[in-house]
């Protein structure tokens, strides 16, 4: 933001500048041309008016040539004096003596015997150098007796003019300079309580309790922002504090009631009529529904009010893991589980979120899949293949989960990560919780879930987690370092 303010800043004021002293500089300029002009012209009246003297005088021959030299001599050009015939008088140049005879027909000296005064800027043919050229007449009373031609050069007029521009342009950037210095303090004093404010904004963004901003100094919007922050900062921890003792106090205050009816339900058995054990085994069965739904309502509460940072995680050791734990519930099940293991390196996820995303995943797995069937588990490791060497798009994993259920229809896959809902015909017991719980895991890791149909007809889950590792050629995707999966559990039924 200080940047900025100052970039805005030296831009007003160089454009205020320009439009000052581009104006001013040829305002001087042309102000200085008609300054030499006039001082020329006078300069020739004056060696006029003395020629006229030392002419009616008959000194001509002993004083003009001393004036002519002098005149020449303070203004730094060539003066040449005529008669009335054009013959040369006098002149400060001697390459003006050796062109006598072509004097006269000079435009200037033609028309300053015609008694008229010209002011011309030409170049010269010698040198290339530019000259200002003035020429009068030289009159006594109403008769013509000669012609005074001055030569100027022009470089003069020039380096004056350079001269200014250069001072004007040294003006503009001490000028520059002095609102660079005005302007940093100023943005400084004002970027401060931003960056302060940014901070603090952060700290809140990242999960953090926002340290109050205090603000003494700078524009009173921004103190007011900072105050209104302040308030917004202190009410957000205030309702995160509410929420996090809310889930803290009903994970066990309700966990325990629950518990406490089931052992009620399962303790009536012995004394419930023969029909009325439907009843109580439905009882029992919403029982323990109700108390998977307080666990999933727990945990995506304190997924929301949890802002971890995604961390890499050894996505295949889960797995594994998680395999040996489901297999004897998958064999009593009657249902087999397989693990495709590839080593396709960590991932990142939120801590516990892979544990959590296989385990609901599972959970609806097994109570979707009839007997004699097979649940997998795959990871696949796709690599972007890369188009330019810039070209540094990271790499995924994929996490199937596939079962050989009745699936879902793609109306019913577009409505499966909604809160509480169930698919028609769904087996009981289930929530309706915990793909929408698979899914916040996903997007809180960075990746996304989303469901197909898999060729058996059952349900194919993907979950896809951004890879902890950088991409490396000569990986295609679905494959693992060594180009194919490495390892491969087969099916194990009861």
């Amino acid at each position: 933001m200080t940047r900025r303010l100052l970039l805005s800043y030296l831009s007003l004021a160089a454009l205020v500048l320009a439009c000052l002293e581009i104006p001013l500089g040829f305002v001087y300029s042309r102000s200085e041309r008609m300054r030499v002009v006039s001082a020329a012209k006078d300069e020739a009246e004056s060696v006029a008016a003395y020629a006229s003297l030392s002419l009616s005088t008959g000194r001509a021959e002993r004083e003009l040539p001393g004036r002519v030299a002098h005149c020449a001599e303070r203004i730094g050009g060539k003066v040449v004096v005529v008669d009335a015939s054009g013959a040369l008088l006098a002149t400060s140049h001697p390459l003006a003596a050796v062109m006598s005879a072509d004097l006269g027909s000079r435009p200037g000296i033609a028309a300053a015997l015609r008694g008229t005064s010209t002011v011309d800027v030409r170049t010269s043919t010698i040198g290339g150098v530019e000259y200002l050229s003035v020429a009068g007449p030289v009159r006594s009373g109403s008769r013509l007796q000669g012609a005074v031609w001055l030569t100027l050069p022009t470089r003069t007029v020039h380096e004056r003019v350079h001269h200014i521009w250069l001072l004007l342009c040294l003006g503009g950037l001490g000028v520059l300079a002095a609102v660079a210095v005005v302007g940093f303090a100023i943005a400084r004093w004002t970027g401060r309580p931003i960056r302060e404010l940014e901070r603090a904004t952060h700290e809140l963004a990242e999960g953090g309790r926002a340290t109050p901003v205090t603000m003494t100094k700078g524009p009173p919007e921004v103190r007011r922002l900072a105050t209104a922050f302040n308030r917004t900062a202190a009410r957000l921890a205030h309702l995160l504090a509410a929420q996090r003792a809310f889930a803290g106090e009903a994970s066990h205050q309700l966990k325990t009631p629950l518990a406490a009816l089931r052992l009620r339900l399962e303790n009536l058995e012995p004394n419930v009529a023969d029909r009325g054990l439907g009843s109580l085994a439905a009882a029992v069965t919403e029982t323990d529904r109700l108390s998977r739904m307080v666990e999933g309502l727990l945990a995506m509460a304190r997924l929301e009010e949890d802002s971890a940072t995604p961390t890499p995680v050894d996505v295949g050791a889960v797995c594994a893991e998680r395999h040996r734990t489901w297999l004897p519930l998958f064999e009593r099940q009657q249902v087999g589980l397989v693990l495709f293991a590839g080593s396709v390196g960590p991932v990142l996820a939120v801590p516990g979120g892979v544990e959590q995303i296989v385990d609901n995943l599972l959970s609806n797995a097994l109570r979707a899949s009839p007997p004699d069937s097979t649940v997998t588990i795959e990871l696949r490791l796709h690599v972007p293949v890369r188009r330019a060497l810039r070209d540094a798009r990271p790499a995924w994993v994929d996490l199937h989960i596939t079962d050989e259920g009745p699936g879902m229809t793609p109306e019913q896959r577009a409505r499966a990560f909604d809160r509480f809902w169930r698919a028609p015909g769904a087996p009981k017991g289930g929530t309706g919780l915990g793909l929408s719980l698979v899914q916040r895991l996903a997007h809180a890791s960075g990746g996304e879930a989303s469901l197909h149909a898999a060729s058996a007809g059952g349900l194919d889950v993907v979950v896809r987690l951004p890879s902890a590792e950088p991409p490396r050629e000569g990986h295609g995707p679905g494959q693992d370092r060594a180009g194919q999966r490495k390892r491969v559990v087969p099916a194990l039924r009861a």
